[in-house]
């Protein structure tokens, strides 16, 4: 073996660096997920949620196959008493101050995850773990409070409510005498939704934070008091009393059990079920190896690698921040060998964990509520992210090749089994996704299909004696399942307030109109007005979703900026993509950017470095959506409107994103490094390529013409000098930029 060689980590080996100890991967990602890092729980408390997350994993399959004669609301009742008082037993409260606002005597200034609060002064070495993070973890061992409990009853008694036949007084009586004083509620009614709506606001708080309640407390403010509004303001309206909001929230079809909380208890719990057992069974060591071994020889290995391992653990993981510190578990050893600068190969591993919830064919959770709000199959939504998924995972990879030369990157041959033998060993891990695929194109429901995948998943798994999911092992992932979707289900059933209150408000519409307005006061030009509307929905959802967890992102984008598109004249299928990617890329936005904190953590890099790098590495997804929206010719980047366009518009857009990572990175794959003149010249050419009508799309490859000449010009210059632009930069240590 080449003396270069690097084997991967071994499986149980959790280190992310091989000089020295780091936190398990497992707890690393939870410091970086939009949600909180639960309890660990054991004992009694722990047989108690286990048993209750099995029954409602059991639950949730049963009802795919023969469904609660009563209808999907009793069901996702049920299913809402069942998670809601896990959530209070298995999240701490955790009122204590913010990390960066407490000190001690041996702790130097940390932020809220750990990292130092200046972190260009104070980097994180690859093996350092955040201060106090011992004492973080002694305080989730901690078994549920006393208060715990009493909330977690609540949250039973509150959620049971509903359907428990018996009366008390002029309330209760049962689900039939429940639904039939929808818009009548009586004081018991009001009393218990107003509970409901307390814990759930708690439950958000402690799963995701303070910024979510706020936002629905804002809403609620906003329905309670906007009749108070000058009736003359846009988003004046008559006002509601508290009974006409409960009942909205409590008692119809837009409230807690509203679209989002049906996605958590159909879709979102039965993939991840899949996506846990496809993890026990190996799938996920599997794919980092496949991809390691696909690449092993070659210059640019590690950061194929790594990519290409984003990738395929999106399968299993579904989340950004979760699967970058996965991949950089395994793979930051093997890009340092390389000569990968951290912050560059933070950047990197970041932007492939992001790919992950864009990629088919198991997308973010957000996915789901889009099939479910346009009324399509999941099948459906996967076709229109598919050719955005190509183009993010192309300008990714160029964004490799362009680093390993103007980086001077050495090649390390990676020590593993070669990629054709792990294909015929373990290749099996693959049938269940082409099982998803193949049964939603034949007609199967998305829970149907997913269902089977998961049982052939485990069939498969026997035949891997280490990875084989004996039955204690198949209900721990089941078990692991569910309690993957408790913060889940709690920010769904709170954006039902969101929903709830915008539609009985009528805010959508009006905020729509500002919007508009907004941009029609700087052109009357219906291309500039639908331009520059598009411009402002992109900052607005990107401030959003640094506020709140991409699911809740989504849902406030839809029924806020959603109508505003629409009322433009985009397409639905357009519109409500534009609001995914958006919401999904706040994973990638600084100042939080959660995937890229996460593999500075990882690497040890400067934060804001990193951060930067990710935004290089992630651009074409905050292109492409523009794209598809401001020109007709763009739809054919969602697939739609036949053979031709969609292979024009995928051409165009592919040629501007190799444009624009040839201006991103200053360097001309198989010619040699653009200067300023170049790179300028570059980006001009990639923006106007991505307006995708004939003029433009002339005009920005005349400009990408004269860019790759201005590269040939200097090359040659340097060529007769002797320059130092004739040879790639060796990389000597740490890239500062």
């Amino acid at each position: 073996m080449d003396g270069n060689a690097v084997p991967l980590p071994p499986e149980s080996d959790n280190r992310t660096d091989p000089d020295g100890p780091t936190p398990d991967a497992r707890e690393l990602a939870a410091q970086f997920e939009d949600e909180k890092p639960g309890r660990e729980l054991s004992g009694p408390v722990g047989v108690l949620v286990t048993g209750t997350t099995l029954a409602i994993g059991l639950l949730a399959l049963w009802q795919v196959f023969s469904p609660l004669p009563q209808g999907s609301k009793f069901y996702l009742i049920i299913f809402l008493a069942g998670i809601l008082p896990m959530v209070f037993l298995a999240y701490p409260a955790d009122l204590r101050l913010p990390r960066r606002l407490r000190r001690t005597g041996t702790d130097r200034p940390t932020g809220a995850e750990g990292h130092p609060t200046n972190p260009e002064d104070h980097p994180t070495s690859p093996g350092e773990r955040p201060t106090g993070a011992g004492t973080e973890a002694r305080r989730e061992r901690r078994g549920p409070s006393l208060p715990d409990w009493v909330l977690a009853l609540a949250a039973l008694v509150s959620c049971l409510y509903p359907v428990v036949p018996v009366a008390l007084g002029p309330g209760g009586g049962g689900y039939d005498a429940f639904l039939d004083r929808q818009g009548l509620l009586v004081g018991v009614d009001v009393a218990m939704g107003t509970v409901l709506l307390v814990l759930l606001l708690e439950a958000c708080r402690r799963t995701t934070g303070w910024i979510l309640p706020a936002v629905c407390l804002v809403f609620l403010g906003y329905g309670y008091y906007g009749g108070l509004l000058p009736q003359s303001w846009p988003v004046a309206h008559a006002g509601l009393d508290f009974g006409q909001i409960v009942d909205g929230l409590y008692n119809s079809d837009s409230g807690f059990y509203g679209t989002p909380l049906d996605v958590a208890a159909t879709y979102i719990v039965l993939f991840t079920i899949y996506g846990a057992v496809l993890d026990l069974s190996g799938a996920g060591r599997f794919f980092v190896e496949l991809s390691a071994a696909a690449f092993r020889r070659s210059r640019t290995a590690a950061g194929r690698t790594a990519v290409a391992s984003g990738f395929l653990l999106g399968t299993v993981s579904g989340s950004g921040a979760a699967t970058t510190v996965s991949i950089g578990a395994v793979t930051w050893p093997v890009l340092r060998r390389a000569g990968y600068p951290p912050e560059r190969a933070g950047g990197m591993l970041a932007a492939a964990g992001v790919g992950a919830i864009l990629s088919p064919p198991t997308l973010g959770a957000a996915a789901f509520i889009i099939a479910e709000y346009l009324g399509v199959s999941y099948l459906q939504v996967l076709g229109w992210a598919t050719v955005p998924t190509v183009l993010y995972y192309l300008g990714i990879l160029l964004a490799v090749e362009i680093d390993a030369r103007r980086s001077g990157v050495r090649p390390v041959v990676i020590d593993t089994t070669s990629a054709g033998r792990l294909l015929a060993r373990f290749g099996y891990h693959f049938l269940s996704l082409f099982a998803i695929v193949g049964l939603l194109a034949v007609g199967f429901s998305a829970t149907r299909a997913v269902v089977l995948a998961t049982i052939l998943a485990a069939v498969l798994s026997f035949l891997d004696r280490r990875h084989r999911l004996t039955p204690a092992r198949l209900l721990a992932a089941l078990s692991a399942g569910v309690r993957g979707v408790l913060a889940v289900s709690a920010v769904c059933a709170a954006a039902g307030i969101i929903t709830a209150t915008t539609t009985k408000t009528g805010l959508g519409p009006q905020a729509a109109a500002l919007l508009v307005s907004g941009a029609q006061a700087v052109s009357s030009e219906p291309a500039v007005v639908l331009a520059l509307t598009a411009l402002l929905a992109a900052v607005a959802l990107t401030l959003l979703g640094l506020a709140v967890p991409v699911t809740a992102s989504f849902v406030i984008g839809w029924v806020i900026i959603g109508p505003a598109l629409l009322d433009l004249g985009v397409s639905a299928p357009a519109a409500a993509m534009f609001v995914f990617y958006f919401a999904v890329l706040s994973e990638a936005s600084p100042p939080t950017a959660l995937a890229a904190v996460a593999a500075a953590a990882v690497t040890g890099g400067r934060l804001v470095p990193t951060m930067w790098q990710t935004l290089r590495y992630a651009l074409p997804a905050y292109l492409i959506p523009l794209a598809f929206v401001v020109t007709p010719t763009g739809l054919g980047l969602l697939g739609i409107g036949g053979p031709q366009r969609i292979a024009v518009a995928g051409a165009v857009a592919a040629l501007s994103v190799a444009v624009l990572a040839v201006a991103a990175g200053g360097w001309l794959p198989g010619v040699g490094p653009a200067g300023t003149p170049e790179r300028i010249v570059g980006a001009l050419a990639g923006l106007t390529l991505l307006w995708l009508e004939p003029v433009p799309v002339t005009i920005g490859a005349v400009l990408a013409a004269v860019m790759v000449a201005g590269v040939l010009v200097r090359r040659g210059s340097a060529g007769r000098t002797g320059g130092p632009s004739a040879q790639p930069p060796v990389n000597h240590g740490e890239e500062r930029q």
